[in-house]
């Protein structure tokens, strides 16, 4: 007992020890596959990322941009040195007007499809400068004059502020012979794959150990969803290896969404399927009885199609036995008061409609004596009838001429059903109204709420499960 249970808490630690490695990797593949579009995020709130991580994507910076960025970092320390009036400073504000017509011109943001973020820088251009023109803007704003105005320190802060962090999002994607951009990724995924193939292999030989039918492929597909985590494209699709394995590990609770899927699937497909289901069988029986198999079933005729017959006993035949039997030594004797009440009375009304009757009434002690004769008068005819059908029932010989009796009475009742008319009307009156039930009743069956009926189901299977607990 302790070992076993022992096995049970190892073979759980294992796999949640599993299924948070599991986690960590599917951690890092959504980071891989939202890098590129939240860079600019991660470049804002935690460079450190972005310093570490571009290389993985094959990403450095763009020398459109980052020449840009320089020499901006160059006119600063010249003003520092020189005065923002100095010939030397007045050379690096040329060089960035120039720089700026290019980096407008030429579009260095579409390699990293950040066009967008070029629009950005325009529009703030042109909105602090007050000009239509981008290019325009720029070409004021880079020179001594406009600083000096404004405030070297002012219109610094500015660029630093709203310009510089949208020039700097930009970056250049190296492209592999392949044609797509470089992405080492996988160097990062290469060790969990390694891990996740190796216990899949392991989980697949005690599969396979367990099962000796099973093949290698069979034993592999057992944990079809492991597959998920082999794969080096669609890395996305190991989110449904990760939620199986944190439920199998029971570090998350699954049920009641397993619950609410299960009866969203039943409930889209039930309603039609139910339909379905019951308009088949009502359409095979109307073909059976256009067919006249269902009368020869009845009777037992093989004239249209061989009978099968899997006990060799003619079950209606059988039925209508039981049903006597039942009814002559269990019912009967319980209704028997009833009966001879029943009788009892109709006796009394009958003599009561004969005048002489009547007036013997009159007399002293006849109304007693009346009542009493009719009790036992009922009571010997019930008797006596029950009696008749308990030896009908008991003799070899009335139960024989009883059987032929049926048969003959199944015959004549068949030939009178066989007559073409009357065969006709049957067919036509059934097919008929097994339509009406399609229309009127089928239709019913598919609008049931079958959400309240899946959740009478659970609620069954949740008392069972707890019976069987205690029990």
């Amino acid at each position: 007992m302790s070992n076993s249970k022992s096995l049970n808490n190892s073979k759980l630690w294992f796999e949640r020890v599993m299924a948070i490695i599991a986690t960590i990797n599917l951690c890092l593949v959504l980071f891989n596959l939202s890098y590129i579009s939240w860079r600019d995020r991660y470049l804002q709130y935690v460079p450190l990322i972005v310093t570490a991580y571009d290389p993985v994507k094959g990403i450095e910076p763009h020398r459109e941009t980052e020449k840009y960025l320089n020499t901006i970092d160059e006119l600063k320390n010249q003003v520092s040195k020189t005065g923002l009036q100095s010939p030397e400073a007045e050379s690096q504000l040329a060089e960035l007007r120039r720089l700026s017509v290019e980096m407008i011109v030429n579009n260095p943001f579409a390699s990293a499809n950040k066009s967008g973020t070029l629009e950005k820088i325009k529009n703030q251009m042109r909105v602090h400068m007050n000009q239509e023109s981008a290019k325009k803007a720029f070409a004021i704003f880079w020179t001594q004059e406009y600083l000096v105005k404004k405030g070297w320190t002012n219109e610094f802060m500015f660029f630093n502020q709203q310009i510089r962090p949208l020039v700097a999002t930009n970056y250049y994607r190296r492209i592999g012979e392949n044609g797509e951009y470089i992405d080492y990724f996988w160097l990062i995924d290469l060790p969990f794959v390694c891990i996740f193939a190796v216990e899949l292999l392991i989980r697949s030989y005690d599969i396979k150990r367990r099962y000796p039918s099973f093949s290698w492929l069979n034993a592999i597909l057992w944990r079809w969803y492991d597959l998920f985590l082999l794969l080096p494209f669609w890395r996305w699709l190991r989110t449904i290896t990760v939620i199986i394995r944190l439920d199998k590990a029971q570090i998350l609770n699954l049920q009641p969404i397993r619950q609410q899927i299960h009866l969203g699937i039943v409930s889209n497909f039930a309603e039609e399927i139910t339909e379905i289901v019951v308009v088949r069988v009502i359409n095979q029986v109307q073909g059976s009885i256009r067919r006249g198999e269902l009368v020869s079933w009845f009777l037992r005729k093989e004239n249209l199609r061989p009978y099968i017959d899997i006990n060799n006993v003619n079950e209606v035949e059988a039925i209508a036995a039981i049903l006597v039997q039942t009814t002559v030594y269990q019912v009967l004797p319980k209704i028997q008061p009833e009966i001879v009440a029943i009788l009892q009375h109709n006796l009394e009304r009958a003599l009561n409609n004969y005048p002489i009757y009547r007036n013997l009434q009159n007399l002293p002690g006849v109304t007693k004596i009346q009542t009493q004769l009719s009790e036992q008068l009922a009571t010997q005819i019930t008797t006596n009838l029950y009696n008749a059908l308990v030896t009908t029932v008991e003799d070899p010989v009335s139960a024989k001429l009883s059987s032929q009796l049926v048969q003959r009475f199944s015959e004549a009742l068949g030939e009178q059903i066989q007559q073409k008319h009357v065969l006709l009307e049957l067919q036509s009156l059934l097919v008929d109204f097994l339509e009406e039930v399609k229309l009127n009743y089928v239709r019913r069956l598919s609008q049931e709420d079958f959400n309240k009926i899946l959740e009478q189901t659970r609620q069954l299977r949740s008392v069972g499960s707890k019976a069987r607990e205690m029990g």
